[in-house]
């Protein structure tokens, strides 16, 4: 039993020697999470003081906030708090070393970083979403550093009231805490999580980690019981007394304390508690009873002030209750405060000044519950008013708070300072990167005015657009590009008003907001082209739109031309009045543009333009994102290095930066780097670095399922299909990358199984793609090469010929499969053998060019399928040469389906006796090959890298030749070539 301010601690000998090898383990560098569930008062809060003071007593420092019922607090005030105090009594230098470069983003949520470090600087602007995804990082880093010297724990109480942006911070930081020496604790009561509960989705991501554990507190047992009636009373009580108290209240500490310190009070002259006390006192039958009864007792003065409080809230500051209590001197208001803390009901809170709160949240809400509502209204109402005397015109973190006030207090005060605060309070969240809890501020101030949040109606007035504006914002980065279209015309009706009202600079504004144009959403047109028509045609306002408007033609219409000529217009413009950044910014976006349409030696001109201005100018976030097209467009058309090198920098820089699209994007980029080389291990290592970050993107999901299959990990590979299938449901159908990705992959993945179930996925993922209004070339192509396969397996004659017809464009590119072997199975199927020849041989020459080897090994493998069913002469002994060559790279891949594959089709190929090319020696075809290299005086290193094996192997062949032919050296094996014939007329050695 142990005392943490003044309070007895009774029992819970099990659940706290978890907690405490908990606590040890993140000492030790383990980083844990905790969670305290169970009923109102059941003891949570009491459980993790008693665990705090363990944490205290074993060295390390203990942070601790709590949640509110009623709303009113700014974003993320869960954390701020115990930050701010943090930072408040801690030297800069200090500060300076913990926070780094994360300074200027903890800044924006917490002012008192500025005044406390001067003089850093800000960081390059993101979009909201990547921007909260680098604040996040900067807190977790914080943390993790000012716990590396003493460890942290950090206590979350009441967490079922938690705003969603500070439960989304939770998710955050308790992902990163696995190597730290921080321990986070939360409470919440579990009789208020329902599935659709905000906190509910938090504690399913917590389950996940092997560092997370929960504890549900349940009534103390009778022994226990015991004890406490003898703390409080003084008294040993009698084992009926024990069982009538026990009966009662169930064992809820809180109930009981209560219930004990009413009889204490009742029959204090007795000088302890009897048995028939209990039974003859007419003791309530609830918790909120119980407190209702403890409140009769304080005076009617003293009980008036803590009323107010309670509707000022779960904390309450004394000036304010003081501005509040205008007939209360400041002498007598102490005495009621003192005589509520004397009562337990109140308590201080410690080192914030002249705060204080109640001690449970159920004596304010027996407090709230006692008014009338017309008297809580009009409370409401003056806490507003005096809140609106304090703060003036720079209400700052009060917004919220007025906002939540006057939305209490409407029926008595109206609707205009409601929808003034919950504006002025949306705007706040905006610039807090905390969009959820900026939407409900809009969407009540909207209905506050009588306006539908969806609704289509024109807006009466410029404070409703403001409001509708301001939600479109929100929705923007709340609802998911699925949504984007809900946005947009959120965003749109905001313009109308403005287009309306001849408000240039606000429609300009509002069109500077829209939602960043993607391939297969068409949301902005219309809205950016009525934008043009309402400024200057030459101005530098003028050059913007028209940079967005590459994008929107070029992604969202498909419009090539239309994106070209704006790209034109733009480019003039930037380039007649110096505007660098609109430059560079113009020629990434038509780089973009260039790329969906397939022009990839524009996309890597201009992209690579871009960079270069980017990185004078500095523009990280520019360089970032247009590092990721050039490297695409360059894997794609198969000059792997120069890809690989942006992949390298834009992971490096995304890891710099903290953008967290951008790193999923990045980390993307290098894993298709990795796989197409064949290097699956760190293609799973990228993978699983994207998934942490982003783990419903189609993007790295579709990847990994092809990956997973290749190794022969059915069972994986089929597990991201199912999260595949399930991420799509998000995305609104359409030409999107996301619809064409599915039609691709899941196709290529079947050509490797040779299972063909999951197949109607892809057809109608692939049908939704062509059949929408407009279709990049892109996102064709990918639903035709899925379709192509698909005919290709189903041996489908007339598909075939439709799809080889749609893919002619797709020689010498890779993108899921390469292009050439895709128009070599569909020239097999439609019958014209020697057309596919001529495929499978571009096929094998790009990706020896390119060092595609797993991409390789298939296409020997499907080459040699072809040269067998054409049985023409010499073909059956080139398929041997092929399906040799596709068995050795695939079994050093470990790609066991297609060695498996190979070796059973080379079986059938020697079934069949054939006369196979004499060499001198029995040297082998592979090995002829190799001794022509050495011929040539190629190193082992240039010999592999010449003909796409592993350097291991090619040392193998070196010694197996040397040893047939009787050969010391390889001078003495280069003039047995030469003395044989076999080193081909071509200098170089190629043949």
């Amino acid at each position: 039993m142990v005392n943490y301010h003044g309070q007895i601690f009774v029992g819970r000998e099990r659940e706290m020697a978890g907690l405490r090898a908990a606590m040890d383990a993140a000492m030790d560098g383990h980083g844990q999470v905790v969670m305290l569930a169970g009923e109102p008062g059941i003891g949570k809060t009491r459980t993790a003081q008693e665990l705090a003071s363990y944490a205290e007593s074993s060295g390390a420092q203990v942070w601790w906030d709590s949640c509110h019922e009623q709303q009113g607090a700014p974003p993320y005030w869960l954390w701020v708090q115990p930050i701010r105090s943090y930072i408040q009594r801690t030297d800069a230098d200090s500060l300076v070393s913990q926070m780094g470069q994360g300074a200027a983003d903890l800044s924006e949520i917490i002012p008192e970083v500025r005044d406390k470090l001067p003089g850093f600087e800000p960081t390059s602007p993101l979009e909201p979403v990547q921007a909260r995804f680098r604040l996040f990082d900067s807190i977790t880093q914080f943390l993790r550093n000012l716990a590396q010297p003493q460890p942290l724990m950090l206590v979350l109480d009441d967490l079922h009231w938690a705003d969603q942006p500070s439960l989304l911070l939770l998710e955050f930081v308790a992902d990163q805490l696995s190597d730290s020496k921080i321990m986070l604790v939360g409470t919440y009561r579990d009789t208020e999580v329902s599935r659709e509960h905000p906190l509910s989705k938090t504690l399913a991501q917590f389950a996940r980690s092997g560092s997370y554990q929960r504890e549900e507190l349940k009534g103390l047992e009778t022994e226990h019981i015991g004890r406490l009636i003898e703390d409080i009373s003084g008294a040993k009580p009698s084992p009926e007394m024990v069982q009538a108290i026990y009966g009662h209240t169930e064992g809820n500490p809180f109930f009981m304390t209560e219930i004990i310190r009413l009889l204490g009070e009742k029959h204090q002259a007795t000088g302890g508690l009897e048995e028939d006390d209990f039974g003859g006192l007419g003791v309530p039958q609830s918790v909120l009873e119980v407190v209702g009864q403890r409140l009769n007792r304080l005076s009617t003065e003293c009980e008036a002030i803590l009323t107010t409080a309670a509707v000022i809230g779960r904390q309450f500051d004394f000036k304010v209750l003081g501005s509040l209590s205008e007939d209360t001197s400041e002498s007598q208001l102490l005495k009621l405060i003192d005589e509520g803390l004397d009562a337990h009901l109140i308590q201080e809170v410690p080192g914030q000044g002249d705060a204080y709160q109640f001690s449970h949240a159920l004596v304010q809400q027996t407090l709230r519950e006692r008014l009338s509502t017309s008297r809580r209204v009009r409370l409401h109402a003056r806490i507003g008013e005096t809140l609106e005397t304090l703060y003036g015109d720079q209400p700052g973190d009060h917004t919220s708070e007025l906002a939540y006030h006057f939305a209490q207090s409407e029926p008595v005060a109206g609707i205009a300072n409601l929808v003034k605060y919950a504006s002025l309070a949306g705007e706040r969240a905006l610039e807090s990167y905390a969009p959820e809890e900026a939407l409900e501020h809009f969407q009540r101030g909207l209905i506050a005015k009588g306006l539908e949040v969806d609704g289509r109606t024109p807006l009466p007035d410029a404070e409703a657009a403001a409001l509708r504006f301001g939600l479109g914002r929100a929705q923007a980065a709340t609802l998911g590009r699925q949504q984007l279209d809900v946005a947009s015309a959120s965003l749109g009706r905001a313009f109308d008003f403005y287009a309306e009202t001849n408000d240039v600079a606000r429609a300009g504004s509002v069109a500077g907001y829209l939602v960043p144009p993607r391939v297969g959403n068409r949301v902005s047109e219309e809205l950016v082209a009525r934008a043009l028509r309402l400024i200057p045609p030459d101005s530098v306002e003028a050059g913007r739109l028209l940079s967005m408007y590459v994008l929107v033609m070029g992604l969202e219409e498909a419009d090539y031309s239309g994106a070209m000529e704006a790209f034109q217009s733009a480019i003039a413009i930037a380039q007649r009045t110096g505007d660098t950044a609109l430059e560079r910014q113009t020629l990434a976006n038509s780089a973009i543009v260039d790329f969906w349409h397939l022009q990839w030696q524009e996309a890597i001109a201009k992209g690579s333009r871009a960079i270069e201005l980017s990185r004078l100018a500095a523009d990280q976030g520019l360089e970032l994102s247009i590092r990721f097209w050039v490297g695409v467009a360059l894997l794609s058309a198969g000059d792997s290095k120069e890809a690989q090198s942006h992949a390298t920098t834009m992971l490096s820089m995304a890891m710099n930066v903290r953008d967290r699209y951008q790193l999923a994007t990045a980390l993307w980029l290098n894993e298709r780097s990795s796989m197409y080389e064949g290097n699956w291990q760190d293609a799973k290592d990228f993978n699983d670095r994207g998934l942490l970050v982003s783990p419903s993107d189609t993007r790295l999901l579709s990847t990994r399922m092809v990956l997973e299959h290749e190794l022969g990990n059915e069972i994986e590979g089929n597990g991201y299909l199912e999260r595949l299938v399930e991420a799509l449901r998000l995305v609104s159908p359409g030409a999107t990358y996301d619809y064409a990705s599915v039609a691709a992959y899941i196709p290529v993945v079947a050509r490797i199984t040779g299972e063909v179930n999951q197949i109607q996925i892809a057809e109608s993922a692939a049908a939704t793609v062509l059949s929408a209004e407009s279709v990049t070339p892109f996102v064709s192509r990918y639903a035709r090469l899925g379709l192509g396969v698909i005919a290709a397996l189903r041996g489908d004659v007339e598909a075939a010929k439709e799809h080889y017809a749609g893919l002619v464009s797709a020689t010498g590119t890779y993108s899921v499969i390469s292009g050439d072997r895709v128009l070599g199975l569909l020239a097999q199927t439609i019958g014209d053998l020697d057309q596919a020849v001529t495929h499978f041989e571009d096929a094998l020459a790009f990706c020896r060019k390119a060092g595609y080897r797993p991409e390789l090994a298939w296409s020997c493998h499907d080459y040699a399928d072809l040269l067998l069913e054409r049985d023409a002469a010499g073909g059956r002994a080139r398929a041997i040469t092929l399906l040799d060559e596709s068995i050795s790279a695939s079994g050093e891949l470990g790609m066991r389906p297609l060695s498996a594959r190979s070796a059973a089709l080379r079986e059938k190929a020697e079934s069949v006796p054939v006369r196979a090319p004499t060499f001198p020696d029995g040297l082998t075809q592979r090995e002829v090959d190799v001794i022509r290299l050495i011929a040539a005086g190629r190193t082992d290193q240039e010999i592999a890298d010449e003909l796409v094996i592993a350097v291991r192997t090619v040392t193998t062949h070196v010694g197996n030749i040397l040893n047939k032919i009787g050969a010391a050296n390889r001078a003495e094996a280069a003039s047995f070539a030469n003395q044989h014939g076999l080193v081909t007329p071509d200098a170089d050695g190629k043949g």
